[in-house]
């Protein structure tokens, strides 16, 4: 009797071994709804942002904010939102910040003027810092084992990489048929099915001993983080003045208090002694430049496209798809790669491989200029995709293992925080030369189009001098940071793993 009985245990075992990896699965699926949306919604306004002008007229300030606040909020309140996680329950905030993520969606779909909108999109992007480290969280509980936590982290790290790539893609195949509201609207279908399948196939999630999160210090770093970029914004678009000059200063002044009052925490929000390493210092700087240029490439290009070429959104869109091909493919080739050449040839060839994609963009004028877009992002494509690929795991590989938590999380905060740099930074460095360069055009190309088309031809070269101006200085800033890898990496792998502290 014991004979027949050990067979029915084992074959009911094996089966509900089978159930739990299915439902992992399954899990995993439902996990990356919210992390597409996350990564998505911070491009696919690269190509509407005609259309969305068009519709609500923002001024030029108006206009950057609308594109950066939601990085901005994802960024400097990422590392928060994780710790809040860890202590009441990373499913429960992950439900939440998917519920609200759709309010802001539906409210951003349908707002009237470009306060409104840029006030949504701030809402989304709170969502959105509640939804990354949470995913993350929860998917790694879904996957006990090491091997195929791995695999699965690697399918999140592509998924994430393939939104922001696709993002532009997906916005202008919407807005050729449907009004902009709906690169918005098309959240909601996703996060309906994330609410209703996700309490059927995830668990509940919670760390001990986290501590409680420094309040003060997320107001310090959110608020000074804003006021600096503010400042910057306004003084490109203005000139300078005593509003945006009093703004940046304290937004410096509040950014270095927040450093200065990590260091004296028991539980700081970032660690800044992690950037004692320098291979960890490479891995941050390459988590957050090359997305910035990425995001600023893609929007510049985005308007160069349609408001000077002239392109219908469909077409611009296609245009995008071969860089997003690229990028997504090198996302899920890269650990094979490293594994051939190393780390450290990986990096480096990230950095040069951005500036030589960036620099062909040089080649684009007022009369043409959409085939060497295309080259472009293929180009650059191989760099951003290892970037997207090798970062977090190459930050907590430099990291003692106890420390691994704050290094990824810091590089995941990298990532948005450069996003939202790129446009802000590089989008006010082009609306300055084009305000330097036309002094007597509107304050941007397409109010200049809509009220004087007769100066048209001027405020085209005008817009192609601040795109050419912005791909030179973020060539010539991945070129610098290839050659920094070149002498601060080390050429054995087993350096850039260091022995667990005592």
């Amino acid at each position: 009797m014991a004979r027949g009985w050990l067979p029915s245990r084992s074959r009911y075992s094996v089966e509900g071994m089978t159930r739990q990896h299915t439902r992992a699965w399954f899990g995993l699926l439902v996990i990356l709804c919210p992390v597409f949306l996350v990564s998505m919604d911070g491009s696919i306004l690269f190509l509407a942002m005609p259309r969305i002008s068009q519709a609500l007229t923002p001024t030029a300030d108006q206009a950057l904010w609308i594109l950066d606040v939601y990085g901005f909020a994802v960024g400097s309140l990422l590392i928060a939102f994780g710790a809040i996680g860890d202590r009441y329950g990373r499913l429960k905030l992950l439900m939440i910040g998917a519920a609200v993520f759709g309010l802001g969606s539906a409210g951003a779909a349908f707002a009237p003027n470009p306060e409104t909108l840029v006030a949504f999109r701030a809402l989304m992007g709170l969502a959105g810092a509640t939804l990354l480290p949470s995913a993350l969280a929860v998917l790694s509980e879904l996957f006990p084992d090491p091997r195929r936590r791995a695999r699965a982290i690697g399918i999140f790290a592509a998924a994430f990489a393939a939104g922001f790539a696709i993002g532009p893609v997906v916005g202008g195949v919407l807005l050729e048929r449907f009004p902009w509201g709906s690169v918005f609207l098309v959240n909601l279908p996703v996060i309906a099915v994330f609410l209703a399948l996700a309490p059927v196939l995830l668990r509940e999630v919670r760390a001990a001993g986290t501590g409680r999160v420094d309040v003060p210090s997320v107001a310090l770093s959110a608020l000074g983080l804003l006021l600096a970029i503010y400042g910057i914004k306004h003084a490109a678009a203005d000139g300078l003045s005593v509003l945006p000059v009093a703004a940046g200063i304290a937004g410096a002044a509040l950014l270095t208090w927040f450093v200065r009052r990590q260091r004296g925490l028991e539980h700081p929000l970032i660690e800044f002694s992690l950037f004692r390493d320098r291979v960890f210092t490479i891995a941050i700087v390459t988590g957050l430049v090359p997305l910035a240029a990425w995001s600023a490439a893609a929007y510049l290009s985005g308007i160069h496209l349609q408001s000077v070429l002239g392109l219908p959104v469909l077409h611009a869109a296609l245009l995008a798809l071969p860089g997003a091909a690229v990028l997504t493919i090198m996302c899920v080739v890269t650990p094979a790669l490293v594994d051939r050449v190393g780390k450290r040839t990986a990096l480096v060839a990230c950095h040069f491989s951005i500036a030589a994609g960036l620099a062909l963009l040089l080649m684009t004028g007022v009369t043409g200029g959409a085939g060497w877009y295309v080259a472009s992002t293929v180009v650059a494509g191989i760099g951003y995709g290892i970037s997207f690929s090798v970062v977090a795991d190459t930050a907590v590989a430099a990291v003692p293992a106890e420390r691994a938590g704050a290094a990824g999380a810091i590089a995941e905060t990298s990532n948005e925080i450069g996003n939202a740099l790129g446009i802000a930074l590089m989008g006010s460095l082009a609306a300055l030369v084009f305000r330097l360069t036309g002094p007597d055009l509107a304050p941007t190309l397409g109010e200049t189009l809509a009220i004087a088309p007769a100066t048209a031809l001027d405020a085209k070269e005008a817009f192609v001098a601040g795109l050419h101006t912005a791909v030179v200085v973020l060539s010539l800033l991945h070129v610098g940071l290839g050659v920094l890898a070149l002498r601060w990496l080390p050429h054995s792998e087993k350096a850039l793993v260091p022995q667990a502290s005592a």
